[in-house]
Order: C-alpha cells, then structure tokens, then sequence
C-alpha cells in the first residue's frame, strides 16, 4: 500500500501525451436512455436498440417527514405508449419492465428544493430512465461489484435518503444533505475495494491530470477518480490507502483493486465506500449517475445468489409515529418468495411483505427480516429505525456501525473480526450477543467526536463452532438510556453469496 502523503506529491504540470491533455473522447454509448420531464410533459425516446417509446409524466407524489421536512418517499406516475406505472423514485428500486421498455426514476424535484447542493443536475420535475425490456442495464462485461464483500454486509447509505437523521439537526441547518451515489459499509482496512470498470486514473488523492477542469474532478486526499470509455467519472471516496501503482495517468481494469475502505475525508467517521457516478445530464449539466441497478446486476452475475432479503431504506420518525417496514425488494432467483417474517427488537413477531410497528421511544433500532423462497432458502436484512423526539431536538438519537470481515466462505472455527462504533455516546459499553448461545462480551468504541480517530472502531474476534445462519446483535445506550441495536446477518460454512 501507498499513503496519501505519498500521492500528494505527485503532479503534472504539463501534457507528456495528447491523452493527458484533457478528457479523451467516449468510445462506448451507454445502454441506458435518460430524459427530464415536467408534469403533463411527453417525449419520444429511442432506446438502445433503435426501438422508440413514447414517454409522458402525468403526476408526482412526494412525502416528506413530520421533523425535518425531508422528502422521504417520491413517486411518479408514467404513461410509456399508453400503459399507466407507478415508480417509486430512487432508495432501492430497481427498473421495471413496461411494454417495449425497462423503466425507473432515479430522482425528482422534491431534494432539490431543500437540498444542500445540485449533485443530480435536475431542472424538470422527474427524471426517467429507459433500457430495451430484456437488455442488460449496463454494458455485458464492463462493470464489476466495487467492494470485496457479500452483499449488505454492513449499514448502507443509498440515492434520495436523508444522510442527517438527527432532529437536531434541523435547528442547525435549513438544507437536507439527500445521499446521492451509493454508501458501502465495512470493515475498515480489511475490505479491499476494486476498480468497477476499466478506466483511467484521472485523479488519486490531491494529484489530477492536467485538462480537468471543466469535468467532475474534484481532488482529496483520500479520492479516487475514474474515467471510463463512455465518459462516465467514477468517484471512490473515504479509503484507508491506495494500492501500489494506482496512480494519475494510470489504466486499470474492471476488478483490480484500487486501495482498502476506510472512514477517511467526510465520511462522517463510518468506515464505507462512497461510489459515484457522474455524467453529463438531459439538462446539459454535469450530474449523478444512479448506480444502485448497475451494482445489483454485477452482484447477481459475479456472485449467483439464489436469494436476497431487502429490507430497506432506513425509516425515519418521531417517537408515538408508525413505520411502515417493507420487505418487498427481496428477491428469489426462483421467482417467488413464500413467506417473510419479522423479529422485531422488543422480541415480537409479524409477518407480511409489509408490517405496521409504533415506536414510543426514541433510539436507533435494527428489525430482523426473514425471507423464504419457494425452495426453502432463507435470507436476512435488517430494517433501520431512526426514532427521534420532536419536543427536545437538542436530544441526537444514537447510532452504531457494525461490520465485519471476512464475509466469504466462513467455516466452523475460522477466526471472524467484528467491528463497532457509536455515535452520539460519551458513556457505556457496547453488549455483543453472537447468535450461537456463547456468553455475552463487551466492548467500547472510542469515545472521541473526532471521526478520523484511529481507535474509532471497538475490535473484537469470535469463532463460530457449528454450520449456519447466525444473527449477531450489538447495543450501547446513550447518556438519555436510548439504545442504539446495530445487527449483522453472518452465514457459516457455506460458500453462497
């Protein structure tokens, strides 16, 4: 590995080949067909394929919560050659077919009109996405899964949701930062992090390529730019270090690992991978690229899992409020998933695709959701509850990372490193319940604000004895006596992803 004071020091300061004289010129068209629409507002698109469609938005609905005003769910009503769908924009939607055409909506005006910046370059009030029905969503063979680790590992952090969760926070600030690319959570310095397409290394760290100014490009230590042949920009975010070699001028292919995940930058003192994409937009300017599709399909094609349980985004509510849990993006590489089952944190049970559960007092929750296919595999995720109470503001609800490594083809008696943090915490310990009946350990995460603290992460080894799916379970309180429960599903001594 390479530090970052390392790669600061390396600098271009004139063009040794035409290629570092700026951009050069995409290679490849993507497969996807973006369009802006306003309300009441149709278009013709011509999909990849030479097909066309004609596209019209006829509503929008967006609700917002009742403690920061943040747009929570955005849905948009479409009519694609006379037939009606329902989309819910963007927080773990994935495209659906209609007709002649793949479809989704990846963001709508709502964010932009409290948001902290325009990272979507959005002047309409929706914008649609368009695949032939049946195409592949992203170029057969070009784009990898970005993080070495089995899916939802960890806490992620995905397109349109509210990144500040605490009700005190909107006495600090008007503006809502809505998460734009996507947040991978692990474990820090264990997860490596690869490259998702072939590019070239435009940046790394404070060092850039000369003829960038008019592009993405924005440098910091702990950065990584890509530039892929259709002249999309790749931005790798808040890694510990950079691998040997990945340096500005350099080419690497899909897969190669660019460096290990860290909490570096503005991270918020999380260990993940923030991955964005960014191109340019109907609107002419530069914006995100959503990318949650894109690393679905690379998952599913790299790894083969015959099941995956979804349970988010994560909810956000004051105390006495109901939240809706959904367990409805869950998939089945059969088709059809039989039952879903919750376990909530008090110990109570319900079942159904979607449950209905009050929170009375404000912390930060993890609710188990099981699914089962027709062939009678099971998969788990974890429903996040940020409850919050709207009269004391000042009071922050916590919150508690947890991760893990390895994530891949655990056995009986392999040593597993599990990692925690807490947030908005100066006293307690956090309470670790393994899931195989083994006595309870203890932990304390660093008590320091300072996100980069290098002892941030609580560190602990368990070995798992016996074959299994096991339900790890971490809690702390805060100084108020509100938990913070982190969980993490850990599958034993099989090789499935």
């Amino acid at each position: 590995m390479i530090r970052f004071t390392l790669l600061a020091g390396i600098l271009f300061l004139g063009c040794t080949s035409l290629l570092w004289c700026g951009p050069p010129q995409p290679t490849l068209s993507p497969l996807v067909r973006v369009v802006d629409l306003g309300l009441g507002e149709s278009t013709e698109v011509a999909l990849c394929d030479g097909m066309k469609v004609q596209v019209k938005l006829l509503d929008l609905e967006e609700t917002r919560d009742s403690i920061r005003d943040a747009v929570r769910i955005a849905r948009v009503h479409v009519e694609i050659d006379g037939r009606k769908v329902w989309l819910t924009s963007g927080n773990y939607n994935l495209p659906v077919t209609v007709g002649k055409a793949q479809i989704d909506c990846p963001i709508t005006k709502g964010p932009t009109t409290n948001s902290n910046g325009d990272h979507w370059g959005l002047e309409k009030d929706a914008r649609l996405r368009l695949w032939p029905a049946g195409s592949p969503l992203f170029l057969p063979g070009k784009f990898v899964y970005p993080i070495q680790h089995r899916w939802f590992v960890s806490a992620t952090q995905m397109a349109n949701e509210p990144v500040f969760n605490n009700a005190e926070e909107s006495q600090k600030v008007r503006s809502i930062y809505y998460h734009y690319g996507l947040d991978f959570g692990g474990a820090e310095i264990l997860t490596k992090v690869v490259a998702a397409t072939d590019g070239l290394v435009v940046s790394a760290g404070t060092a850039v390529l000369p003829g960038y100014a008019d592009t993405p490009v924005a440098t910091r230590y702990d950065v990584i730019y890509l530039l892929d042949a259709q002249g999309w920009y790749y931005r790798y975010s808040h890694l510990h270090s950079f691998v040997e070699g990945v340096r500005v001028g350099a080419k690497v292919k899909a897969g190669q690992q660019l460096g290990l995940l860290g909490k570096e930058g503005a991270s918020g003192g999380w260990s993940h991978l923030h991955l964005d994409i960014f191109c340019r937009q109907p609107s002419g300017k530069w914006g995100c690229q959503e990318a949650y599709a894109f690393v679905w399909e690379a998952y599913r094609k790299q790894y083969d899992p015959k099941l995956i349980a979804v349970a988010r985004p994560h909810q956000f509510l004051a105390a006495g409020e109901t939240a809706m849990l959904d367990g409805g993006k869950s998939w089945s590489a059969d088709g059809k998933i039989v039952r879903y089952q919750w376990t909530f944190t008090d110990g109570a049970k319900a079942e159904g695709v979607r449950v209905q559960r009050k929170y009375a007092r404000p912390g930060y929750y993890s609710e188990i959701l099981k699914v089962t296919d027709a062939a009678g595999r099971s998969d788990y995720d974890f429903a996040v509850v940020v409850v919050a109470e709207r009269d004391h503001p000042e009071r922050v609800a916590p919150a508690l990372h947890v991760a893990y490594f390895p994530s891949f083809a655990i056995h009986p008696g392999d040593a597993v490193t599990f990692k925690a943090r807490m947030f908005g915490a100066t006293q307690g310990e956090e309470r670790w319940d393994f899931g195989d009946g083994t006595p309870q350990a203890v932990t304390q995460s660093s008590r320091s604000a300072e996100p980069h603290a290098k002892d941030g992460y609580a560190v602990i080894s368990h070995r798992y004895e016996r074959p299994g799916d096991y339900l790890v379970r971490v809690e702390r309180k805060n100084d108020l006596g509100w938990p913070a429960i982190g969980r993490v599903h850990v599958p034993v001594g099989a090789d499935t992803k």
